[in-house]
């Protein structure tokens, strides 16, 4: 990815990356996901919900946690990603639309509409895009 990646919630980053890496999907916006060493793990708690990507493998998901807020399930990882996807081994991919803002270089996202998939739509990029009301079977 040729652009440094921020998440911000409360007013600070709670990630910030130079090295982040970019993943596209049929009918999504890209989704970014960070290495472990530039996300605050220490306000990650794992979250009970997991999902299965028929690609990646089985997805293990995150609440964010500072002071007294908690923002359940904002992030998401691949512990164990399927043959093809190793790279993605333990990064993190945050919900645009659950945090306070996410950042690509000076772009503010926009979160990918719906709750299926956390597409990060930035001004370069251009749809349609699953998520919207009657887009999921697409």
């Amino acid at each position: 990815m040729d652009r440094r990646v921020r998440v911000i919630v409360d007013g600070r980053p709670i990630a910030d990356s130079a090295n982040a890496l970019r993943v596209l999907e049929t009918s999504h916006p890209p989704t970014i996901y960070i290495p472990p060493e530039d996300v605050d793990l220490d306000c990650l708690q794992p979250a009970p919900h997991r999902s299965i990507c028929e690609f990646k493998g089985q997805a293990r998901y995150w609440d964010i946690v500072m002071n007294d807020r908690v923002i359940p399930a904002a992030a998401w990882s691949y512990p164990e990603p399927r043959a093809g996807y190793e790279a993605l081994r333990d990064h993190l991919s945050f919900y645009p639309g659950r945090v306070d803002a996410c950042y690509l270089g000076d772009d503010r996202v926009e979160p990918q509409q719906g709750d299926f998939s956390g597409g990060w739509i930035t001004s370069d990029i251009v749809g349609p895009f699953k998520g919207p009301p009657g887009t999921r079977g697409w």
